[in-house]
């Protein structure tokens, strides 16, 4: 009788249930204060106990922004602050040194953060992933605010349940999946960021469109130009649909952990990340993700008959939203290629990638055909170092 429970097998689905919290304000510190305020929440023997992380960056275009946090912090008898304003490196640099992730737990450490109180945090896309990984880890999972401060944060990584920091020389070697307690983007954040940043998260919009809504990317071909030029009746909308569209990829997907091959809303992805090491970082994530997002969809077309008018009217978008579309990395594509196996091992299995038939058609593949992608590579970079392609 004992051997034949020892030979029982069980298996037991179960499912947690999460809230996602998406906020959009216009001045989220000043008349939409209530707002982030309405999102820490107190438990009911105590003051909601929150704990502020900015961008260096951010401090630095935004003086005030410090004062701004104490104010309202101090304003609201059911937020107890937990110590200082606390100022990390912005960009890149944050995910590239482990040591000052360590430093993050120990100031929460000695804070005495637990699981029911608040990491606020404000920032670029790199600053979230750093301090969001932190919170993850710490006590198995701190209530976690975003404010992201750039096009790309609003528009995509910030409203994502993904959080890391490079090792290895990889991206996201190291990270965690966790649902933020809430996601606040304010408009009046994105005021100071500079044309290169901003243009920079329109990108990930181009791909979200081309997966999910034809008529989206329509629009967004429609509007490229006004887009650049920082446009904001043409940009808010697209930064908003971005985000709605993520979000409901990750609530009602059915893989918002990535526990399947696929990962449909990392098209082009395999080449920006590998792009982005092999740059040392100097390539924006935007940036990277505008050339990945042109090579795979000039791959689709040589391969798998995405319309090649299709295809140049993505290449022109890109271009008109302000993407060179062009690195030096591109020239070295056998290390691009190294960066297939990367995207492999990331997924934990067989190499699987999203392609797409037409807008808002994909579909998956599992084998890349070497010869085509080269010939895509190259015809991106001589689109983006020669004469525009006719849509």
């Amino acid at each position: 009788m004992q051997q034949a429970r020892l030979r029982e097998a069980i298996d037991a689905p179960f499912s947690v249930p999460f809230v996602h919290r998406l906020r959009f304000t216009r001045d989220a510190l000043g008349a939409d204060r209530q707002v982030l305020a309405d999102v820490l929440e107190p438990t009911e023997n105590r003051s909601a106990r929150v704990q502020f992380w900015i961008d260096q960056n951010v401090l630095e275009a935004n003086p005030d922004i410090r004062q701004r946090l104490y104010r309202f912090a101090d304003s609201y008898d059911h937020l107890e602050r937990t110590g200082n304003v606390q100022v990390v490196p912005g960009g890149e640099e944050i995910k590239n040194d482990i040591h000052i992730l360590e430093r993050m737990l120990k100031v929460f450490n000695a804070a005495n953060l637990d699981r029911r109180s608040y990491v606020v945090v404000i920032g670029g896309g790199a600053v979230l992933d750093t301090v969001g990984f932190a919170a993850a880890i710490a006590h198995r999972g701190l209530r976690l605010v975003r404010l992201p401060t750039t096009t790309l944060g609003q528009a995509d990584s910030g409203v994502g349940v993904k959080n890391g920091v490079n090792l290895f020389h990889k991206k996201n070697w190291l990270g965690a999946f966790a649902a933020p307690w809430a996601v606040v983007n304010d408009a009046r954040l994105l005021e100071t960021l500079s044309h290169r940043d901003w243009v920079c998260g329109f990108s990930e919009a181009v791909k979200v469109s081309l997966l999910k809504d034809a008529g989206w990317f329509e629009e967004l071909c429609r509007d490229a130009s006004r887009i650049g030029e920082r446009d904001l009746d043409a940009a808010q909308p697209a930064i908003r649909a971005s985000a709605e569209w993520h979000l409901r990829h990750i609530t009602e997907g059915g893989d918002p952990f990535e526990m399947l091959e696929a990962r449909p809303l990392d098209f082009g992805h395999w080449s920006a990340h590998k792009l982005e090491a092999m740059s040392e970082f100097a390539l924006r994530h935007g940036e990277a993700v505008a050339i990945g997002v042109a090579i795979d969809t000039v791959y689709a077309s040589l391969k798998f008959g995405f319309p090649k008018r299709d295809a140049a009217r993505v290449l022109r978008c890109l271009s008109e939203l302000g993407f060179p579309l062009d690195c030096p990395e591109l020239r070295d594509v056998e290390t691009l290629f190294a960066g297939l196996e990367e995207f492999r091992q990331h997924l934990g299995g067989r190499l699987t990638l999203t392609m797409l038939h037409a807008p808002g058609q994909p579909f998956e593949v599992h084998e890349v055909d070497r010869a085509a992608m080269r010939a895509a590579i190259e015809q991106v970079a001589a689109y983006a170092g020669g004469p525009r392609i006719p849509a």
